[in-house]
């Protein structure tokens, strides 16, 4: 077999495997502790808009001070936060705290 020939049956398979795949990019969406129900609204909107559009959304809460001892209020928020998105989206991955931030990863629905 010649070694051109093969190099460029190789080349154009990697080039139609790269038409066919999808590009999946995740957005975020940064949330506090002390954040009141309109602007979690507001959060919620901008992250649908993102689900609709085929975007992964990470959503972060960060804790400062003394915040850190109330982990638990961020775990009320994200609730309330998937309350309002999960008609659009599924949790990926859970809650959970690392360091200061507590993060989750929302994928959207499958039709």
């Amino acid at each position: 077999m010649n070694y051109e020939k093969y190099l460029y049956e190789k080349n154009k398979k990697m080039k139609e495997a790269k038409k066919n795949q999808k590009v999946v990019s995740i957005k975020e969406v940064k949330l506090s502790a002390t954040i009141e129900e309109h602007d979690i609204d507001i959060k919620a909107n901008n992250a649908k808009r993102f689900l609709e559009k085929e975007n992964k959304v990470k959503v972060s809460i960060r804790f400062r001070g003394r915040q850190n001892n109330y982990t638990s209020v961020g775990n009320e928020v994200f609730n309330l936060f998937l309350s309002k998105v999960g008609d659009v989206g599924v949790v990926e991955k859970p809650a959970k705290l690392e360091g200061n931030n507590m993060i989750m990863i929302l994928a959207p629905k499958k039709q």
